[in-house]
């Protein structure tokens, strides 16, 4: 099993399809440092030398922000906004859909489930 990145990446997945799994490479970066390296598409993980690993690996070092360092940045600007105290920053403190997404209904991924109210009951017929 290879480790890039501090991530265990599948083996007999091509290789394009097994970088995604490090957090920051998605479809695009994931063909780009393929091509770099002059692997082709239908190549497996478990086929790769030691060799192809070591420069995977100094590639995304290199060239990528991944992993932990774009998680700690992303952490970082959000706890900026809501130090700021912006709209944005005070959505993010409460919980809420940062982007402008109806409330009323749905939002219930950033909401977390439906709390019921006392006293508020359904109309019956």
């Amino acid at each position: 099993m290879a480790r890039i990145a501090g991530v265990n990446i599948p083996t007999n997945k091509r290789v394009h399809i097994a970088l995604r799994y490090i957090h920051g490479i998605g479809p695009v970066n994931a063909v780009e440092i393929c091509k770099k390296l002059s692997i082709p598409e239908a190549k497996r993980v478990n086929q790769l030398s030691d060799s192809e690993v070591i420069q995977i690996r100094e590639i995304i070092d290199r060239d990528y922000v991944v992993e932990g360092d774009l998680r700690r940045d992303t952490a970082m600007n959000i706890k900026r906004l809501m130090d700021l105290g912006c709209y944005r920053g005070l959505r993010h403190r409460k919980g809420l859909p940062v982007r402008g997404q109806r409330t009323h209904t749905n939002a219930r991924t950033r909401k977390g489930p439906a709390k019921p109210i006392a006293g508020k009951k359904q109309a019956t017929k």
